[in-house]
């Protein structure tokens, strides 16, 4: 009689995720801010795409940025005729069969009403907004509405710079804030 012996690994091998996003907003550059922070440049050197959701206020903003990763962007209440003229209000990307959707101020203020009433319209999977620089979370059954925050300027002394990250697979989306 022979014992088969299998050896099971201490660590389960890492799981590259299929595609890396990087969502900034509210930059303000060069009116609240003469730059995007080096760090961002750092968290989002994986990236594959990256996601911009308004208030960029000079095009130069998405020139710095595409140096990384192709920039999908929307003009923001702060963008002037430049920028509002070359980028539009709502945009949208597909990264494998997840549909992201950005636009730069659904009307939080008023709840998130208007917010499903886009996603719905549209059949984002993900929807992405900025405004408030407040970063924040929030799934609603399978859609997740997600807010970057300020990668300059955040909303009181409260909060810090941030953007965020979305690990994406076939089969999930994984959000993640990060602090600058």
């Amino acid at each position: 009689m022979t014992i088969e012996q299998t050896q099971v690994p201490h660590e389960v091998p890492a799981t590259t995720p299929a595609k890396i996003v990087g969502l900034i907003s509210d930059t303000h550059v060069p009116i609240r801010a003469r730059a995007i922070p080096k760090r961002v440049f750092a968290i989002f050197e994986n990236a594959d795409f990256i996601v911009h959701a308004g208030d960029l206020v000079e095009l130069a903003v998405i020139d710095e940025l595409e140096q990384l990763a192709p920039v999908l962007a929307v003009h923001g209440n702060m963008d002037g005729p430049e920028v509002s003229g070359a980028l539009p209000k709502l945009n949208s990307l597909r990264v494998s069969d997840w549909k992201i959707g950005v636009m730069h101020d659904p009307n939080t203020l008023f709840g998130m009403g208007r917010m499903r009433e886009i996603v719905k319209q549209n059949g984002f999977n993900v929807f992405v907004y900025g405004h408030t620089h407040n970063p924040s979370i929030k799934w609603e059954g399978k859609t997740l509405y997600i807010n970057p925050g300020s990668a300059t300027n955040p909303s009181s002394f409260l909060n810090r710079s941030s953007v965020a990250l979305l690990k994406i697979t076939r089969d999930a989306i994984t959000p993640e804030i990060i602090h600058v």
